[in-house]
């Protein structure tokens, strides 16, 4: 994509030497009884992509509208740019895009009209707006549908129009809560492809997203919430290695009744992350050999019927923090 930025793009190597673009403090939500966010804190910098992955109901959306402004945090502080959002809130988001959950399209204006209305919104003359507007059709392979009305458009296209709404004002901090919810497999890469080129040009992107497939394959860092909580923080192999790195095993048995933590020595040796009627999954404890894993595991008083060596997946490590399984 085109959009007139020089900044080149930051790798995770140089992260830790930059000064975050977002920094979020201890946030925390109440609504009545349900605690939506508690002490969630992390920060994103230029160029670096940053997932917040959790199930649907974790907390993801409640913080992305506290730092975006639309709700007033119970406690804790969000910076932009070095600067407290409730200090000077409109100048933080004239550095922001957001891009919602929800559509936020007008079906009967055209693809074009929506960004232009957006990019007025946001401050811009109106040839800017239209040139921009082209600029970012362009880019998002809506080129030839830009006349055409939105109710026209697919899902998968309307979400496209979507994010392209937020950009107009190229900000420096894009915020994009579940962009990918109901698309198809090729729009969902598409846009992608799209906020990987956002990161490349040194813009910072918070993540929301509850596929396990994209956090894994598109976030810099991931952090991982539940319950309104940050249970775990850090990149894949950091977040892997919680598990013992490349050691988990997938046991195929008859685990029905079986009590692994009453074998002699096993607890000193493994973890058990899963435990259903047909399958045990343990993560194997300090650095050991994994073939002498799997003696040990060929051993156990219930025959495994297939045992199989995995890197353990995000799905295994919020299944170690929280007890359930990520699409619960």
């Amino acid at each position: 994509m085109t959009s007139g930025r020089s900044t080149s793009p930051a790798r995770n190597g140089t992260l830790a030497s930059m000064s975050p673009l977002l920094q979020v403090d201890h946030l925390s939500k109440t609504f009545g009884p349900v605690q939506a966010v508690a002490d969630v804190s992390f920060t994103v910098c230029p160029g670096e992509i940053y997932g917040l992955l959790g199930p649907n109901g974790a907390g993801k959306t409640t913080t992305i509208s506290m730092i975006c402004g639309l709700l007033r945090p119970d406690g804790g502080t969000v910076t932009v740019a070095g600067q407290p959002l409730a200090a000077n809130p409109q100048a933080a988001k004239r550095l922001m895009g957001v891009v919602p959950q929800d559509l936020a399209l007008y079906e009967e204006l055209s693809a074009a009209e929506n960004l232009e209305f957006w990019g007025r919104l946001a401050g811009l003359d109106g040839k800017t707006a239209r040139a921009r507007a082209a600029e970012l059709l362009a880019a998002l392979t809506l080129a030839d549908r830009a006349k055409d009305a939105v109710k026209t458009f697919s899902g998968g296209m309307k979400r496209r129009v979507n994010l392209g709404c937020a950009l107009l004002h190229r900000p420096r901090l894009i915020l994009l809560d579940e962009p990918t919810v109901g698309i198809d497999p090729q729009a969902r890469l598409n846009i992608l492809e799209f906020i990987r080129g956002l990161r490349a040009e040194g813009v910072a992107v918070l993540y929301t997203t509850h596929y396990l497939e994209e956090a894994e394959s598109l976030c810099d860092r991931i952090g991982i919430v539940d319950r309104g909580r940050m249970h775990a923080e850090g990149t894949l192999r950091e977040l892997q290695e919680r598990l013992g790195g490349d050691r988990l095993f997938a046991l195929d048995g008859a685990w029905t009744g079986a009590q692994p933590d009453t074998w002699p020595g096993f607890r000193e040796r493994y973890r058990v992350l899963q435990h259903t009627d047909r399958q045990l999954v343990v993560a194997a404890l300090g650095e050991r050999d994994p073939a002498d894993c799997l003696r040990e595991l060929l051993a156990l008083p219930v025959r495994a019927e297939n045992v199989t060596l995995k890197r353990p997946s995000l799905n295994d490590v919020f299944l170690q923090l929280t007890g359930r399984d990520l699409r619960e």
